[in-house]
């Protein structure tokens, strides 16, 4: 059954259209199951009717008239269960309900089984046999994994005729939503470019030549011209970024090298293979090892390699990809998509990025933050090759893309990009104000940085202070650990441009699904696995080497404070510090005079919420990481799209679990801040700044929305609300109370534009 079941899906996945696909499901499975009749009965979201859609053994003309509603019949009684029923004799139920259009008064068996896509009821899958029989465990079994299976390629072709403007019955609709992953906050309003691969390597058959010396001369031009594209990419895009994080380009041009992809092609063309071919053979060598690479950094890399592939076989075929025409307003649409292909958009056209695939940690992800275009990432369930030209917004505040929006929609979402423009003309204004409530209580204000362009970003919009600087970056976008001189500039560079204020650095925080592609770190399961102070501590040489690097580029700064990720508990921090004050007196005896900064310790693990006040004692500051103390207290993979909805900092036991940090570290008398993305939304920076915590460190382009916010409440009325939402056991009901209460003061708007939106 395994194997009919693997053919049946392939061969639904091969079809046209939704009609196409609906008539071999059940054409198949009529055939597997040995049964007189298969139909589908799809649920019409507009009339709230299980609609036939398509049948064997039924009279075909009753399809798409016949149809009942979620009470009636077995088809409703199946679809509102949620369940499979199996009769021997349908007729006998009291939901039965009789069709004559449809000639199944001969039918006595039923076997039907719902079909659920993302808990959402999309249809029901029947079979019907004229003599009474009742379907026996396996067939039954057998009815429901194909449901399951085919829930997907449904509702895959189901957005396909959306985005033709077509709905199940080809009549036209409004718009349809694809959720994904949110990967930089904010939204937009445009057009649709999908960049396809330039050409298609796995489709390349082999081929014997003869001419050996014409080979290589088209392959050494093609990488000539890919290296030339390449240097023309990192130069347009330098006033961007800073030199080490357009090292990526370098990569590629590296990997392009003799010694490496360049020379494994030259030697396979040596054989007599024509250079399409080597370079296939070469590419899918490389490309198939990574992606059966379980650490999610090196499984990205695959994805550059196809790029540069692409690239090279587009100029091997004499047929450069047709140069692509970007409009105003252009929202860029990959399966994959690279920092190369941001590069090549003109400056001031770019307003939003989707990507089928790729996590909220990818490099496009981090380079749309720190560019602050809106990004969603991880849309599986998108046809992203039927979108070009088309109507899109993106919602990066909660991963979501429509396609084909109603007016009512574009009319709404271009409100929220007015209001988002408006607001940054606003920040020169806000930019001198403190952040001070209206009852006086004044709160500090930081920014998480990493990337050159989160540098002027903070200072434009007046920031009080790094609460967090990501020094994996510098580590991420080089071939090999950066050298102590390396690590010293950069860090000089951070440190020098928010002197006097504070800069809280964060040590090497790499594992989970931030790998260095020459570190590789392989386990079952990474966020659970060796990573953050755990990797450091177990190779003191890079720990060490952080630490002096960061100790000297505080000389005559004095602004250095260190933050340790990931510590869960009293013996890992005592190693810690050891190693500092080691790397302090290493500095010192080389004549380098500089205090002993500020130590932290970063609370993101629930260990460290229950050891609070023990880990407070031993250091200067505490600093919470809301990010990673959510995935951990939920148990949910935030980069996942099947459970990102659960991913929910106002989730009671998250909020339950800050009230108890921030009482154990001020009953030690020490600070605590508090750093991610809930950090950085406004209304929950309400309920942050009612716990208690000393200071909030946020992505720069959310500092002008919170400061705004709690310019406008006072602490009394935050305490108030904070009073409120603690008595409250559902994270739906948290967010709805504490957006109905910002509204009923006149601030809804500003909590989260997008969130007033109904789609």
């Amino acid at each position: 059954m395994l194997n009919t079941l693997r053919k049946i899906v392939q061969e639904v996945n091969a079809a046209k259209d939704l009609k196409a696909a609906l008539g071999i499901i059940v054409q198949r499975v009529k055939e597997a199951m040995g049964s007189q009749v298969c139909s589908v009965y799809l649920l019409d979201p507009e009339s709230n009717r299980f609609v036939l859609m398509a049948t064997d053994g039924l009279n075909k003309r009753s399809i798409g008239k016949v149809s009942m509603a979620p009470n009636e019949g077995l088809v409703g009684l199946v679809g509102t269960r949620e369940e499979p029923l199996n009769l021997e004799n349908a007729s006998e139920h009291p939901r039965y309900r009789y069709f004559a259009e449809t000639g199944e008064e001969r039918y006595a068996s039923f076997l039907g089984s719902p079909i659920i896509h993302h808990r959402k009821v999309m249809g029901v899958l029947v079979i019907q046999q004229k003599e009474r029989r009742q379907f026996d465990e396996g067939e039954e079994a057998f009815l429901v994994t194909m449901s399951a299976q085919l829930a997907g390629v449904i509702a895959h072709a189901e957005a396909t005729g959306s985005i033709r403007g077509l709905g199940k019955q080809g009549k036209g609709i409004q718009e349809a939503k694809f959720i994904g992953v949110p990967g930089s906050p904010g939204a937009a309003v445009g057009t649709a470019v999908v960049v396809l691969p330039a050409a298609d390597l796995e489709v390349v058959p082999d081929k014997h030549v003869e001419d050996i010396a014409a080979e290589l001369l088209l392959f050494n031009t093609a990488l000539e011209g890919v290296r030339t594209d390449m240097r023309a990419l990192s130069a347009k895009m330098a006033t961007q970024l800073r030199p080490e994080e357009r090292a990526l380009f370098d990569v590629y041009l590296m990997m392009l090298e003799d010694a490496a992809l360049g020379n494994e092609v030259v030697k396979v063309i040596k054989t007599g293979q024509w250079a399409q071919g080597a370079l296939r053979q070469v590419i899918g060598e490389h490309v198939n090892r990574f992606e059966l690479m379980d650490d999610a950094y090196l499984r990205e890399r695959a994805s550059d390699v196809k790029d540069l592939g692409r690239r090279l076989l587009a100029y091997l075929q004499q047929a450069r990809q047709q140069t692509l025409v970007y409009p105003d307003n252009c929202i860029l649409v990959s399966e994959e998509l690279s920092p190369a292909m941001l590069g090549e958009v003109p400056e001031g056209k770019l307003v939003g990025l989707v990507s089928v695939q790729g996590s909220g940690n990818s490099h496009v992800a981090i380079f749309a933050r720190a560019m602050g275009i809106p990004t969603v990432m991880g849309v599986v369930d998108l046809p992203y090759s039927k979108i070009d030209g088309i109507q899109l917004i993106v919602d990066g505040y909660h991963g979501e893309v429509f396609t084909n929006p109603s007016e009512l929609l574009r009319k709404q979402y271009a409100e929220v990009v007015e209001e988002e423009r408006q607001l940054t003309q606003g920040l020169d204004a806000l930019r001198a104000l403190p952040c001070e409530t209206l009852d006086g209580y004044r709160m500090p204000l930081w920014v998480n940085t990493g990337l050159l362009a989160d540098v002027k970003r903070a200072q434009e919009r007046g920031a009080e202070g790094v609460g967090l600087y990501r020094t994996e970056v510098p580590f991420m976008i080089k071939e090999r650990f950066p050298s102590e001189k390396e690590q010293l500039a950069i860090y000089r560079e951070q440190l020098q441009a928010f002197h006097p204020l504070p800069v809280t650095m964060r040590s090497l925080d790499v594992g989970g699904d931030k790998a260095l592609s020459y570190f590789p770190i392989k386990e079952e399961n990474p966020f659970l696995g060796w990573r953050g102070i755990r990797v450091t501590l177990d190779h003191p040489e890079i720990f060490l080497v952080q630490t002096r690097a960061m100790l000297k580029a505080s000389e005559g700064l004095d602004n250095l404070r260190i933050l340790l990720p990931m510590i869960s508990g009293i013996q890992e921090l005592e190693e810690a510090l050891h190693l500092i004050h080691r790397a302090w007196g290493e500095v010192r005896d080389e004549g380098v005079d500089i205090p002993m900064p500020p130590v932290g310790v970063m609370i993101e693990i629930p260990a460290a919420v229950y050891q609070v006040r023990e880990l407070a004692r031993q250091v200067d500051f505490l600093s919470v990481g809301s990010n990673d103390l959510t995935q951990y207290l939920l148990a949910v993979d935030r980069n996942n799209p099947r459970v990102a909805d659960l991913y929910d900092f106002l989730h009671p036991a998250v909020l339950q679990a800050l009230c108890k940090v921030v009482e154990g570290a001020h009953a030690e008398g020490k600070p605590v801040s508090i750093c991610g993305e809930m950090a950085g939304d406004p209304a929950a920076a309400v309920l942050l700044m009612a716990m208690g915590f000393d200071s909030l460190s946020m992505n720069a382009t959310n500092l002008p929305k919170v400061k705004w916010l709690l310019r406008q409440i006072s602490l009394g009325k935050a305490k108030e609300l904070l009073g409120q939402v603690m008595t409250i056991d559902n994270p739906h009901m948290v967010h709805s109370t504490l957006q109905l209460a910002l509204r009923n003061l006149g601030l809804g708007r500003m909590i989260n534009p997008a969130s007033n939106i109904q789609a």
